[in-house]
């Protein structure tokens, strides 16, 4: 008996920073019992497997409602969070690594990861859609393999945006964009992220390939390290003069990111920290800024001046 159609073809992993996998809330599925499931991000691309990197930024252990443990977790890379979670399904080899990195985490050591993933989505009773993964494979990086993969996703996401800026100016049709010149794989997941979607704001991706690189070049340190530790006396003398600071960057920042619709909290957190302010004093900032009445909400976690 020939099995040969029966087989379940591997799919390949995209590169991907973690704001574009976040940001999708359309999935597809075969109607075959073997068919793959693919994520299907806004620049179209259909993700069924993913090589992902950054700092863990947390690593857990919890108890399921059936009584399994499950070790949840979260990788920062300069454009957001990649949620994971390994589960007693998976490889022993897996749930031994992720044991190991648990002791790291709680040692206060911070740590570079690089993962290949499976793409995971679900949706709320209230009808929201969560991105996460499910771990294949992953190893621990030093800094020049992250700025490694901060190249290689940084490309990666450059290629899907000029595919999807070739889609604008053409007919919504699989041999319309192929007239365009778009990637004939790329026209699946773009005609889908099209109907789904509609039209999309590019820029932020753009800033987060900005932010990629210019950390890959030379601030890898102040990206993936934690912030040094300060004597009581050093931090009161400091304090006063950094609180300052950091209002003058704030504001700096946002004049030259917003685009006119304000600037949203991650981008903002993120060009602070590469500039040496650490996320809890800059939301703290942002939060006495917006009492003040410097800074406004023009929806939910994006900020603008108050003109």
């Amino acid at each position: 008996m020939m099995m040969g159609t029966q087989q379940i073809r591997r799919q390949p992993a995209w590169f991907m920073l973690a704001s574009e996998f976040g940001e999708s809330t359309l999935n597809e599925k075969g109607t075959g019992e073997f068919d793959p499931t693919f994520v299907i991000t806004k620049l179209g691309a259909k993700v069924n497997r993913l090589i992902v990197s950054g700092l863990v930024e947390r690593l857990e252990l919890r108890e399921t409602s059936n009584g399994s443990q499950m070790y949840n977790g979260q990788i920062r890379d300069p454009s957001g969070l990649h949620y994971f979670s390994v589960g007693e399904y998976q490889t022993e080899s897996m749930r031994e690594f992720v044991i190991q990195l648990l002791e790291k985490i709680d040692a206060g050591e911070p740590v570079l990861l690089t993962m290949t993933a499976k793409a995971r989505w679900y949706q709320t009773d209230e009808g929201a859609v969560y991105t996460s993964l499910r771990p294949e494979e992953a190893c621990i990086i030093d800094r020049e393999r992250y700025a490694s993969w901060l190249v290689s996703a940084s490309a990666a996401t450059l290629h899907r945006l000029s595919q999807h800026k070739l889609t604008l100016n053409c007919e919504p049709t699989a041999e319309g964009m192929k007239e365009a010149g778009v990637a004939e794989d790329m026209i699946p997941g773009l005609l889908a992220a099209q109907g789904h979607y509609g039209q999309i704001d590019t820029e932020t991706y753009r800033l987060n390939v900005m932010q990629a690189l210019d950390i890959a070049e030379g601030k890898l340190e102040a990206a993936t390290a934690p912030p040094p530790k300060l004597n009581l006396a050093e931090a009161e003398e400091i304090t006063a003069e950094a609180d300052d600071d950091l209002r003058t960057v704030v504001l700096e920042c946002i004049q030259a990111m917003d685009n006119g619709e304000g600037v949203d909290f991650e981008s903002l957190v993120r060009n602070l920290a590469a500039r040496g302010f650490s996320r809890d004093k800059s939301e703290s900032e942002l939060d006495a800024m917006s009492d003040e009445g410097i800074l406004h909400e023009p929806r939910f976690g994006w900020f603008k001046i108050v003109s």
